[in-house]
């Protein structure tokens, strides 16, 4: 298999605990990762804001600990004055980039709030803060499940780069063609900025085929056929999920990718087994 290219670079994602079990376990996952010089650690936000302060309190110790950190902001249900407060507050603590989202809109939610979309975010952010962050937004190669249409998703995505994000991270995909085929349409709208696919390791099939309904990323059916057939045979599975997401990164090396962005559903090993394959 290929070498990775020493140039690679990774990031991973975090949800904030809810207990201070989950949070030591947290600790240590990171440190566990960090041994990869990952480029930041983001750390997602609850639907509607609803884990804004564990969100933060879990990217201020990241930070503490002499790593990247990078909070996610989603703005559904959220007023201008409530994220221009949040934004002075990641500013006053030194905090350089932001994941910004729409966000899940919550179940018996009625109001949108001051935003509809997430470019309309981008665009306050930096009419608020200027440069002072690095903006990343999502991207969804296999298009976004509440899009009318696969241009419509595209046109969706080059208003939130125009509107001032620096760089993207996609939904997770187990189709590389799909991830060549987006960036490539997205090139010839005129985006320039990076496009980092987002990689799924795989955990758990029950698990990963209800996140996959939600988020509308494609199992194929090829790889749902296999991983049913392991039924309970959870180590199994991991090994052969590893091989998988492990031939998906290589070739997404091989053909210049140079960023990569984790799902770790806050755990190490197999994210580390799959970084030590390549």
């Amino acid at each position: 298999m290929k070498q990775v290219n020493p140039k690679t670079s990774y990031s991973f994602e975090f949800f904030p605990p809810k207990t201070a079990e989950g949070m030591a376990n947290l600790r240590n996952v990171r440190d566990e990762l960090a041994t990869f010089s990952p480029e930041f650690f983001s750390v997602t936000f609850g639907a509607g804001g609803s884990t804004r302060d564990r969100t933060m309190e879990s990217v201020l110790e990241i930070q503490a600990a002499g790593y990247g950190a990078a909070p996610h902001i989603s703005c559904i249900s959220s007023s201008k004055e409530e994220i221009r407060e949040l934004l002075q507050a990641y500013q006053a603590k030194g905090i350089k980039r932001l994941v910004t989202l729409r966000g899940d809109i919550p179940s018996g939610e009625v109001s949108a709030g001051d935003f509809k979309y997430a470019n309309e975010l981008v665009s306050f952010i930096r009419a608020e803060t200027g440069d002072w962050f690095h903006l990343e937004v999502a991207a969804y190669p296999e298009f976004h499940p509440e899009a009318g249409s696969a241009q419509k998703d595209l046109d969706n995505f080059k208003r939130k780069i125009d509107a001032g994000a620096d760089s993207a991270i996609t939904q997770y995909f187990y189709n590389v063609d799909a991830y060549f085929r987006f960036v490539e349409a997205a090139q010839k709208l005129g985006v320039t900025a990076p496009i980092i696919p987002g990689i799924m390791p795989i955990y758990n099939y029950t698990q990963l085929a209800r996140f996959s309904n939600v988020c509308g990323a494609e199992i194929p059916r090829w790889l749902r056929l296999r991983l049913e057939a392991y039924g309970d045979d959870l180590a199994s599975l991991r090994a052969f999920g590893a091989d998988v997401v492990t031939e998906i990164c290589a070739k997404l090396i091989a053909s210049g990718v140079d960023k990569m962005h984790f799902y770790t559903l806050n755990q190490a090993g197999i994210i580390g087994q799959i970084i030590r394959q390549l």
